[in-house]
């Protein structure tokens, strides 16, 4: 079992790089929780993330989830709250000052420097789940039929995800 405080510390550090949504930490949380501290298998992190997408905030859940297994239920709360402390920090300030902020030149060229970077973050993140999880076929059809139905459709997320487990269910 991990101690609470070193929980704290990783995950008070994932949150301060939060930028851009969560699926640029993906990468990130695969090297912290299956490679570096072996809290979770490739397979126990891939069903984490399939399944927090069910849930509000799922890279948050997912967060909860590790630190869970990791440190028990205090392990799981000290996780979920020291993945958001940096946000709410950084929204309290930012919140109080962006009538100021958003015209300095410095802080809009930061951030339109940011938004290719994160997109490159998610592309990677896609990249090495998919190495990772599409070892046939069958899978390779449902990753391009649920992008389709994301792609040219309103269909809920929530649909998409129970759709493909039932399909996969279906087909073993």
């Amino acid at each position: 079992m991990v101690s609470l405080l070193t929980l704290a510390w990783i995950y008070f550090r994932i949150g301060l790089i939060f930028v851009g949504g969560g699926y640029v930490l993906i990468p990130l949380l695969n090297h912290i929780m299956v490679e570096q501290y072996r809290w979770l298998t490739l397979r126990q992190f891939l069903d984490g993330l399939a399944l927090s997408q069910l849930t509000p905030g799922p890279l948050a859940m997912l967060a909860t989830f590790t630190g869970f297994r990791a440190g028990g239920f205090l392990g799981g709360l000290v996780a979920t709250v020291f993945i958001f402390t940096p946000c709410v920090i950084l929204m309290l300030i930012i919140g109080r000052n962006y009538h100021r902020l958003k015209n300095i030149d410095i802080i809009k060229n930061t951030l339109d420097g940011l938004l290719p970077a994160v997109v490159g973050l998610v592309a990677a993140a896609a990249w090495n789940l998919g190495v990772s999880s599409l070892s046939g076929v069958k899978e390779i059809i449902i990753l391009a039929i649920g992008f389709a139905i994301f792609k040219w459709t309103k269909v809920t997320p929530m649909f998409v995800i129970l759709g493909a487990g039932v399909v996969g269910l279906l087909l073993n």
